[in-house]
């Protein structure tokens, strides 16, 4: 489901609430003049920074400098510079373009081959100067900067905020600024690059996109940063107090949201909690599904791996699956998504499409399918008997399934309608084989996948959620057919959204019973309630929620 739109300022990040997060901020103006506010009074950096009067050009090529201390936009704009480095300048106007703009924190790329020509020119409008072109290199090391910058924001904004002892400079930190600052504490601190290619590198991006006073600032701060690593002095947030205060040291250690930390810590305790964590901000892992659909088999597709020396391990669960640790650009680049060969899909997904067991002849029911993952993996199963109708809100989404489906050869058995569920449900007399919907939801079992979310969800949404999945699960099951199958599924982890929902459905319908899905997933994946749960930690993939339940009147 689409995330929203996240306002964050760091200083909120000592809130225990978490309400930084606002689900409706305006979307921001990207002018050069958002960066170029006065500069901070940091007493110790900003007194370094006045003695360094190392200027970033040569004398050849000087610009002019506004009183306000930037650059003059007729002497930036167009300039090729080659003194900065590219995915560090796309890496720092990604992570605004995320977190100003609602761009979402694209992992994989998946665009391949010439999005490197977009990314400069998002560069280009923002910074108004360009830098010598992306190389694939460059293209891994931006997504490993930006995922990492984002998952360990709060994290890294507890740092800044220690090295500056200035909460009101900080609240007033330019974004550019801050998030450059974010990438070199991320590389220092977590990658463990070298301490003086990542500071110079990064004085070198403050000081052309910014101003030669805000190079010298990131200098000061960096160095300061590099000292008390080298001495193992980092702060260390105090895990003590009380429960509340204990979430909020680890909510900052492992940088995630306050409330997050306090519902899991409920549900899971503690220890489980920051396992969890710890998961969430790690490097994510693929799984790529052959598409039968198009003659390929598991075995074809490991082939076409080996040759490219991909590291790679077939999936326990799913015999068309295959689990990439590392190598997923290469795979984008040699063009396998884009024929068609394959899908990035999650096995914790396809798993849930092996709970609604869909079979040759089915009539079924999609109730929230687009972008199509689980639509696509289910008219592969189907093997060209059947017929699938493809139901969501957003048409644009739409319009990438119907696409991807021709693509993938399976248009033939899918049928795609854009209407809203609800309205769909109560002026339709279809009833259907199996209905899938795969609800909106919280998205908390993708965090290491998706680590903007994190940010982007606030505890109220949940409230919302909930009552929205309800009015979507009464609707879905207007169309089962008697003796029909209808699975609600979740991406989250949470309760509330899981097993909640269906007890509170299954009181509300009687109708209804719960099949367990033990016949149709390893043992492994059953709860005692007979319900599908992929557990991250445990099963080494994003966490998920089926349920079965059966129409029997």
């Amino acid at each position: 489901m689409a995330a929203t739109v996240t306002n964050f300022h760091p200083v909120f990040l000592l809130s225990d609430s978490d309400s930084y997060i606002s689900s409706n901020p305006r979307k921001p103006n990207f002018s050069k003049r958002l960066f170029t506010t006065s500069p901070l009074l940091f007493p110790t950096i900003v007194s370094h920074a006045l003695t360094q009067n190392t200027p970033p050009y040569s004398s050849s090529s000087k610009p002019k400098l506004k009183k306000t201390g930037g650059l003059d936009s007729s002497e930036k704009t167009q300039k090729l510079n080659l003194q900065v480095s590219p995915h560090r300048a796309v890496a720092a106007v990604r992570l605004m373009r995320i977190e100003f703009g609602g761009a979402f924190a694209d992992l994989l790329n998946e665009r391949g081959k010439g999005s490197g020509n977009n990314e400069m020119e998002y560069v280009e409008r923002t910074l108004g100067f360009r830098t010598r072109d992306l190389e694939e290199r460059d293209l891994r090391m931006v997504t490993n900067i930006v995922g990492g910058a984002i998952r360990w924001r709060k994290y890294l904004d507890y740092l800044i905020l220690s090295l500056c002892h200035d909460e009101i400079s900080f609240r007033n930190m330019e974004p550019l600024l801050l998030q450059i600052l974010r990438i070199g504490f991320y590389e220092i601190v977590k990658r463990e690059m070298p301490p003086y290619a990542v500071v110079d590198e990064n004085v070198n991006l403050a000081k052309f996109a910014l101003r030669p006073g805000a190079g010298n600032m990131v200098n000061g701060i960096l160095r300061k940063l590099v000292s008390l690593k080298d001495n193992d002095s980092l702060p260390v947030p105090k895990l003590d107090g009380n429960d509340r205060a204990q979430a909020r040291a680890l909510a900052t250690t492992h940088s995630h949201p306050v409330w997050m930390v306090r519902r899991w810590t409920k549900y899971l305790g503690q220890e489980a909690a920051i396992k969890l964590m710890i998961w969430n901000n790690t490097d994510p892992s693929f799984s790529l599904r052959a598409n039968i659909a198009k003659g390929l088999t598991r075995e074809d597709l490991i082939t076409k791996l080996n040759i490219l020396k991909v590291l790679h391990e077939p999936s326990s669960y799913l015999d068309d699956f295959v689990c990439i640790r590392r190598g997923m650009q290469i795979v984008i680049q040699n063009g396998f998504l884009k024929e068609g060969l394959c899908s990035v899909q999650d096995e914790s997904a396809g798993l849930a499409v092996s709970v609604l067991d869909p079979q040759p002849d089915d009539c079924i029911i999609d109730c929230c399918a687009a972008p199509g993952g689980k639509t696509l993996f289910m008219a592969s199963r189907l093997k060209g008997q059947g017929m699938i109708s493809a139901i969501d809100i957003n048409k644009g989404r739409l319009r990438i399934l119907e696409e991807t489906a021709k693509l993938q050869c399976v248009d033939s058995v899918i049928s795609c309608i854009h209407a809203d569920l609800r309205s769909f449900a109560d002026s339709n007399n279809l009833k259907f084989d199996k209905v899938l919907l795969d609800a909106p939801c919280s998205g908390l079992g993708v965090l290491s996948k998706r680590p903007d979310l994190r940010w982007n969800r606030k505890l109220e949404d949940l409230e919302e959620l909930k009552s929205l999945q309800d009015e979507l699960l009464d609707a879905a099951c207007k169309l089962v057919k008697a003796d029909g199958v209808l699975v609600y599924s979740t991406c989250s982890i949470d309760p509330e959204e899981n097993e909640e929902r269906v007890s509170a459905f299954l009181i509300r319908h009687p109708e209804f019973q719960i099949e367990p899905v033990d016949r149709y997933v390893p043992s492994e994946f059953s709860t005692e309630q007979g319900f599908y749960r992929s557990c991250p930690v445990k099963h080494s993939m994003d966490g998920a929620f089926a349920a079965r339940l059966v129409r029997w009147q």
